[in-house]
């Protein structure tokens, strides 16, 4: 019997399986199975190559090594994570450069209430490999150095402030991070294949400058939050400092809203959810668990207003898949032409009316290459 036809049985009778999580009542929903998009199949790409669902449109906002329309700044190679800011009637999208060697950071998008592109800049430059990371509740962007002992750097998305190191939010190969402002602390990611999932507990919620650093841990089934006893990394790793660590599949995407985070491991093609009001973990999507899986190669992941999840994927067809709150996951968007790609950073601007994105190498394949697009349309506003 194959691997994803013996799981789904056992989820059909019932029966308590060994993969780290409690099937609980409220959880029976999960984990999400194929089903119709609430926007219906995607059209024909469009002139960017895009496919979308009726009545949405694609446009390019920027392209790697190029100057963007209507300002004096070069977009940075290899964009990767993002996320979107209030800025009065307008907002501004931060995109990080997932470049080595010191060739990393984070540039900004600055948008009228027109969506029109009205500034560029830097606001973080000489770091390695930044990844992913996540907006806290404080309007600043945390940006991830996806490198052995790689730190966290907080950035203010307008770029009037000096971005900041916060090594009190450990030292390891960041992926991502997640505010949670209901238990104020920051979720955290890693991308290893025996990686952990952590959380940064702030002295002061506004303040990441000293804290606890701790990861979720699991004895005899029960899950618990560890103190990592050296969050530098030096001489032992972080993940290997506490016994009992829960281990995920290279740690991804993080998201967290209304009392749960949602984060993706790409090494079993996961995405989990951490009820954190409960201290339960679930398999909210797995492509093992799912008849003809529309989503693989999960990675960068977001959220609409509404509740439905979007996942990009690296690898997989370079789609951006939709996971909705009654558990269905189908297609959003398709990026074709692209293979040697992959999609990431998606982010709603405040309103919610435009999702941005990109791709990190392009038609070319290579890191220059890179394109960042907006969609728009109609969004729903209820599930």
């Amino acid at each position: 019997m194959e691997r994803r036809t013996f799981l789904r049985a056992m989820i059909g009778t019932g029966a308590t399986m060994a993969l780290g999580f409690t099937m609980t009542r409220p959880a029976l929903g999960y984990p999400a199975q194929t089903g119709t998009s609430p926007y219906g199949p995607l059209r024909p790409a469009d002139a960017n190559g895009i496919m979308l669902p009726e009545g949405f449109t694609s446009r390019v906002i920027a392209r790697s090594t190029k100057i963007v329309g209507g300002t004096s700044h070069t977009w940075h190679s290899a964009p990767d994570g993002g996320a979107c800011f209030a800025d009065g009637s307008g907002w501004i999208y931060v995109s990080n450069a997932e470049i080595s060697s010191g060739g990393g950071g984070v540039s900004a998008l600055r948008f009228d209430s027109s969506a029109q592109i009205t500034d560029a800049y830097s606001i973080l430059s000489g770091t390695s490999r930044n990844c992913a990371g996540g907006a806290t509740p404080w309007n600043t962007w945390l940006s991830c150095e996806e490198i052995d002992r790689g730190f966290v750097y907080e950035t203010d998305p307008w770029g009037s402030i000096g971005a900041v190191r916060r090594d009190a939010m450990g030292r390891f190969k960041h992926e991502a991070a997640a505010a949670d402002p209901d238990r104020k602390v920051i979720y955290l990611t890693e991308d290893e294949s025996d990686g952990c999932f952590y959380r940064f507990v702030p002295n002061t919620w506004g303040d990441l400058w000293s804290g606890t650093l701790q990861v979720l841990a699991e004895s005899n089934g029960v899950l618990d939050w560890a103190n990592i006893p050296d969050p530098d990394g030096s001489p032992r790793r972080t993940r290997k400092q506490v016994s009992d660590a829960r281990k995920f599949n290279g740690g991804e995407g993080c998201y967290y809203r209304a009392g749960t985070c949602f984060f993706t491991t790409k090494g079993d093609n996961r995405v989990w959810a951490y009820d954190a009001a409960t201290n339960k973990l679930e398999i909210a999507y797995d492509d093992n668990l799912t008849d003809n899986p529309p989503l693989t190669g999960v990675d960068n992941i977001t959220a609409a207003e509404v509740g439905d999840l979007y996942v990009a994927e690296d690898g997989g067809n370079m789609e951006i898949c939709i996971i909705t709150p009654d558990d269905v996951v189908a297609p959003f968007l398709r990026v074709t032409g692209q293979s040697s790609s992959e999609l990431c950073g998606p982010a709603f601007n405040p309103v919610g009316n435009r999702l941005y994105f990109s791709s990190q190498r392009g038609t070319t394949g290579s890191s220059s290459g890179g394109i960042t697009y907006e969609v728009t349309g109609p969004f729903r506003t209820a599930a």
